[in-house]
């Protein structure tokens, strides 16, 4: 007999991720040591390069062998590599049934796929006793077996809101141990009823298309950290640590109505779906994986377009500009001014259609002050965006 449903569909969205992260482990791999195969005698094409041949079967899952890529090449000459170290996985866990949900699943699918697997646990200093929170976590995780595990202390400041300060707070940490371990990810919790709640905030904020597609399973430098539980419900989560005798924590501040999330969790979003019905919490999820498509399309039609709406010494000209689709512009005026020092997180829409009335609208007005002490003018023609 199998595990039960909720456990099975937590594993397998695990398992995918795990399968991903393997694939470019390897592909890594193979890139750092076609250069040394090159030398001592190797095809240019890998042929001669046992450890690539593996990694390229759809089956090949588990780390290259130790003595991969040691063997006699011809001509005599032997290629000597270390040993290629199995990649390391940590997981985020508070505690909660979301990441404790993780946690098992990591610690079940990593051995069987030759990954490392290790924890970590942020502790907020928010409420009292939240070092013995911390530390209860952090045994939790050992119990599942992984390795390495630890607790991170933080200070939250102020900046942006309670909740925002945390949330930087936590991610400055995680990309500390991260580094600091070597780790190739770091698995985060967030399920599909966290996304439709991003997308709610969003929408709520008069945000743009790519506010409204939410949380992207794959962020952060290099790709640091994935988001295997985007496509299930918390419900399942918690199931799953229930029939797994998994204990969990449930953090008060999540049912604060202090707090604008847990407001639109324990209010706003019931009263959607008793004005809706069913079904609100996957529609705002789908919702959010349409906006990111648009919005990744619309950002690489920017990109490409930005090098020819530039003069030869690299400064934008309005008439091209002013050709081009107002979603298109837009994206390449709040990429000039973040490059000439406007801070992304303080820069709104309300910010860039300033910034655009100077090309659509241009009746002679004055510069635009944007934060971060840039300023935006026109001049000549051309859009100059620049600090000072």
């Amino acid at each position: 007999m199998g595990p039960h449903p909720a456990v099975a569909a937590i594993r397998l969205a695990v398992r995918r991720v795990l399968h991903d992260l393997l694939t470019e482990h390897h592909t890594d791999t193979d890139a750092v040591r076609a250069v040394p195969a090159l030398r001592a005698g190797g095809t240019s094409d890998g042929t001669d390069a046992p450890a690539r041949t593996r990694a390229a079967r759809p089956d090949a899952m588990t780390p290259p062998a130790a003595d991969a890529g040691s063997r006699p090449r011809s001509g005599g000459d032997t290629l000597v590599s270390p040993p290629v170290s199995p990649p390391l996985v940590l997981v985020a866990c508070s505690g909660g049934a979301d990441s404790m949900a993780l946690a098992s699943a990591l610690a079940f699918e990593a051995p069987r796929l030759g990954v490392r697997a290790g924890g970590v646990t942020v502790d907020h200093a928010l409420q009292p006793g939240s070092d013995l929170r911390a530390a209860e976590v952090v045994l939790r995780l050992r119990e599942l077996g992984l390795d390495p595990v630890e607790s991170v202390a933080v200070a939250v400041g102020r900046d942006g809101g309670p909740e925002a300060a945390a949330r930087d707070a936590r991610y400055t940490a995680l990309d500390a141990v991260a580094e600091r371990h070597g780790a190739a990810a770091v698995l985060l919790g967030h399920t599909r009823d966290d996304q439709a709640e991003t997308v709610l905030l969003g929408l709520a904020r008069g945000s743009g298309i790519r506010s409204l597609s939410g949380m992207a399973a794959v962020s952060g430098a290099g790709g640091r950290y994935r988001r295997p539980f985007l496509q299930i419900d918390r419900q399942t989560a918690r199931k799953a640590c229930m029939v797994q005798s998994l204990p969990v924590w449930d953090d008060p501040h999540n049912t604060d109505p202090a707090y604008t999330r847990s407001r639109l969790r324990h209010e706003g979003l019931p009263a959607l779906e008793k004005a809706l019905g069913k079904g609100v919490v996957e529609a705002l999820a789908r919702t959010a994986q349409l906006s990111r498509d648009d919005a990744d399309a619309l950002d690489a039609w920017a990109r490409r377009a930005e090098r020819s709406v530039r003069d030869a010494s690299g400064v934008l000209e309005c008439a091209k500009l002013y050709a081009l689709p107002v979603a298109v512009r837009r994206r390449i005026l709040r990429r000039a001014a973040i490059e000439a020092g406007a801070p992304a997180g303080s820069l709104f829409a309300r910010h860039i259609e300033e910034i655009d009335r100077l090309i659509t609208g241009w009746r002679g007005q004055g510069a635009i002050n944007l934060p971060g002490k840039v300023v935006a003018r026109r001049q000549g023609g051309r859009l100059v965006i620049r600090q000072g």
